[in-house]
């Protein structure tokens, strides 16, 4: 919890060498061979815990959305002894229940022409091949399964007249592979998936633990042993050891403080791992939806998603002329520019989030912004609707046209509507091995607390995807392989040494940052945090813009070690202390994902670097060079080592990405 960077503040440049060294190669772990055969290889000789035994095993989840509640739910079923733990009052209130598009999935019901392969090109393709390919066939494989068993467990899914569960496009495909329903998805599988575990506790298999937030990770002789944890009521910290512990916290996005994410969401968990040895991949790979409500004004706290499934049938313009004053439908056909249709004419509106979020950017600093304060792009159901009329278009979208009213005051069945992009999605996070393991080991992770599938860039509706995935499935099969070998060792005592001095350090963070004797609160902080990041570490980055952010990040931490203020005391409730801890590791990550920024000297998906781009303005990747995914080891006296796990393509080769006419 405290910031241990031993950084000053200097006016002088920094450079790479001055704020990293390079370490050894490390190994996925991935099966040899065909990336299509890697997956029912890998499960034909994992170790297996046979059903008598499975009970012997205390197995530790941390987080209760998609990838937390099906994990845990799944190995409750299987007969393990299971603790799941949550920050929230519920395990219905993870933040997966504000998933709004859909599932992907390569069931090829459509008949067009889709197919496993086809879902593994578009995945590797869509994360500029910044993502391990034999993980990428898993998620195709397991796809199918996945939407048979959230139908059966209730998902509410759209169905076709005929009673076929209905599919839709998302962005950087062209075939229909995403299961929906309206625009409530992530709610309803997080409904079905809490469930689901809510069974197990019923049954006895899992005991869960709400309002508690993991503060650290337990390390006993290199090997996670246990979690320490704050009681959000009492006050109380106490520790849970267990044969393994899985991290399933979701993503970081939140860093940026003005994000489409729950303003509860974090990064404490898994960066505290981090902190205790657990490698953290690609930082700065950190996804900005194209579709987020802009922003109103300078205080607002965050911002407001609104679905890519609207881009199905709405169209994306900005008017010809800059700085425009008109209204939007006063604006004649002639004199509005459908510019992702003109850039991208395979894919259109359906363009990549993050080719679409530079576009629209593209578009804003060029001076044909929209809106009161000309940051926004329009996006526009005029002609769906002339088209397929009203009652279609609320069947498809009737609750997402309904949020944005709220939000704006304006119907988007009369004015277009407007947005702009907004920091979304991680794609990095805790590196792992083929099998979800971190780099310590009994330390799993799963959903958007890891790095896997996504590369450099997530396509829309594979987030569900991956969290169930690796939840009901991949886990599942993959921890108890770990716990095998260990039947017969008993979960760590809970007066180990390691277990004590854990909780005591945990304990002491906590009374230092309560005791902090400065004038502002952690909110202060974090917003100037979010403004450094989206300045320097945004949609579009530079050498030195990196460079100057980290500077501005270290004088941030110092500001924050010396006038933060936190109100009232460790004892009981309070959230003030809990955010203080929250921002302090924000702070770091955020000089961190700066950090992997400026050293991977290449543009790739959504981490743009001005300094490498096309003719055209595109994405300039060097395979060359940076075919790796960059694995980050803190030191303790906080400074960094990178290591690299270089990434192989056998079935996708790498290209240039051609969202023209390809």
């Amino acid at each position: 919890m405290t910031i241990s960077s031993t950084a000053t503040t200097t006016d002088a440049p920094l450079t790479l060498d001055d704020l990293r060294t390079l370490g050894e190669p490390i190994a996925g772990g991935q099966p040899t061979g065909d990336p299509a055969e890697a997956w029912a290889d890998r499960k034909l000789h994992y170790k297996l815990v046979s059903p008598l035994n499975r009970r012997k095993f205390t197995v530790i989840v941390v987080g209760t959305g998609l990838a937390g509640a099906a994990c845990a739910a799944a190995l409750g079923e299987q007969g393990y002894n299971v603790h799941s733990f949550t920050f929230h009052d519920s395990p219905r209130r993870a933040h997966s229940v504000a998933a709004q598009g859909g599932i992907n999935a390569a069931r090829a019901r459509q008949v067009d022409n889709d197919s496993l392969a086809r879902f593994v090109k578009d995945t590797v393709k869509g994360g500029d091949f910044r993502a391990r390919e034999a993980d990428c066939w898993r998620l195709a494989e397991e796809s199918v399964r996945v939407i048979d068993h959230l139908d059966a467990i209730g998902a509410p899914f759209a169905r076709e007249y005929g009673g076929q569960l209905a599919t839709r496009s998302f962005g950087g495909v062209q075939v229909s592979r995403t299961y929906y329903t309206r625009g409530q998805t992530g709610q309803q599988l997080q409904t079905a998936a809490s469930q689901a575990l809510l069974r197990q506790v019923a049954a006895g298999t899992v005991t869960l633990h709400t309002r508690s937030e993991m503060l650290d990770l337990i390390v006993k002789d290199g090997v996670a042993s246990g979690i320490v944890v704050r009681d959000l009521i009492s006050g109380e910290i106490w520790s849970q050891t267990g044969h393994a512990v899985v991290l399933a916290t979701g993503g970081y996005g939140n860093a940026f403080f003005k994000s489409t994410l729950a303003k509860n969401s974090n990064v404490s968990a898994a960066f505290r791992a981090h902190r205790r040895g657990a490698l953290f991949a690609s930082p700065s790979f950190l996804q900005f939806h194209p579709t987020a409500l802009p922003l109103g004004s300078d205080w607002q706290s965050k911002t407001i998603l609104m679905s890519e499934s609207l881009r199905n049938d709405g169209r994306i313009w900005v008017p010809v002329a800059p700085g425009d004053p008109r209204a939007a439908n006063d604006i004649p056909e002639a004199e509005r520019d459908y510019y992702l249709e003109r850039r991208y004419p395979a894919f259109g509106n359906l363009a990549p989030r993050d080719v679409a979020s530079r576009a629209a950017r593209d578009e804003i600093e060029a001076g044909r912004g929209v809106g009161p304060l000309q940051n926004s792009v329009y996006l526009d159901f005029r002609d769906p609707l002339a088209r397929i009329g009203r009652t279609v278009i609320e069947e498809r979208y009737g609750n997402l046209f309904e949020m944005y009213a709220d939000a704006t005051g304006e119907s988007p069945f009369e004015v277009p509507m407007r947005i702009a992009p907004g920091a979304h999605f991680a794609m990095g996070g805790l590196w792992s091995d083929y099998d979800l393991m971190t780099s310590i080991p009994g330390l799993f992770v799963g959903g958007e607390a890891g790095w896997a599938y996504h590369g450099a860039n997530r396509l829309g509706a594979n987030s569900l995807l991956s969290a169930n995935v690796d939840g009901w499935f991949t886990l599942p099969a993959s921890i108890p392989n770990y716990l095998a070998p260990l039947l017969g060792t008993p979960a760590l005592p809970a007066d180990d040494m390691a277990v004590i001095r854990t909780v005591a350090e945990t304990e002491g963070a906590v009374q230092a940052l309560a005791a902090s004797p400065g004038t502002q609160g952690p909110d202060r902080f974090h917003r100037r945090l979010g403004e450094i990041l989206y300045a320097r570490c945004g949609v579009s980055r530079s050498a030195a813009g990196l460079s100057e952010g980290i500077r501005l990040i270290r004088e941030l931490r110092a500001d924050f070690q010396r006038d933060l203020r936190v109100a009232g005391t460790a004892a009981g409730f309070n959230q003030e202390l809990e955010r203080a801890g929250r921002v302090a590791d924000f702070i770091d990550l955020g000089e961190l994902m700066c950090l992997d920024a400026l050293d991977r000297d290449e543009s790739c998906g959504a981490h743009f670097r001005v300094e490498h781009q096309l003719a055209d303005g595109e994405a300039a990747r060097d395979d060359d060079n940076w075919a790796f995914v960059s694995a980050w080891e803190r030191r303790p006296d906080g400074r960094y080592r990178r290591h690299a796990e270089p990434l192989t393509f056998e079935s996708v080769r790498p290209q240039t990405r051609n969202y023209k006419t390809s």
